[in-house]
């Protein structure tokens, strides 16, 4: 992460990657294109429902989390190319575990998204590259956890 080498990668070593604000708009197109259930479309079809109000798609979540990734991880490149640091080549993903949604992201939360670096290895099957291991935080503007996952990424090493 960071746009780091894989030998510069620290373990255990948590980054804020960013937020981000999910407004009633945004959750009702992002439902009516890809997750168009009543509790994700319909005010009072969430009202009936277990969640109690109008909640974002888990999905969108997700989707949040990758967007605050990638830039995350661009910034840092940016900061590196302007300092004549080589860069390193990221991903891709060789998949994710876990997954879980821990509360419902209502109209109007924001969500703060953290990896925490727990692995790292070279790969033998592909010289210069390794896998960083990593979970996953999103929590609320109240800190309650509401998404996480344990994710992989490919990371290239320091050539030497």
């Amino acid at each position: 992460m960071k746009g780091l080498f894989l030998d510069e990668i620290e373990l255990d070593r948590e980054e804020t990657l960013g937020s981000h604000h999910f407004t009633r708009q945004a959750m009702l197109r992002f439902a009516q294109a890809y997750d168009p259930q009543p509790f994700h479309l319909d005010d009072e079809a969430a009202r009936q429902s277990h969640f109690g109000a109008l909640c974002a798609s888990g999905w969108h979540t997700a989707a949040a989390w990758m967007k605050c990734y990638t830039a995350f991880n661009e910034r840092h490149r940016i900061e590196r190319a302007s300092r004549g640091e080589s860069l390193p080549d990221i991903g891709p993903s060789p998949g994710f575990q876990n997954l879980k949604w821990l509360k419902p992201v209502y109209v109007g939360d924001t969500i703060t998204y953290a990896c925490r670096t727990k692995d790292k290895r070279p790969l033998r099957t592909k010289p210069g590259w390794g896998l960083l291991q990593f979970s996953t935080l999103g929590r609320n503007q109240k800190e309650d956890p509401v998404f996480s996952f344990d994710g992989k990424v490919l990371v290239q090493m320091r050539r030497r």
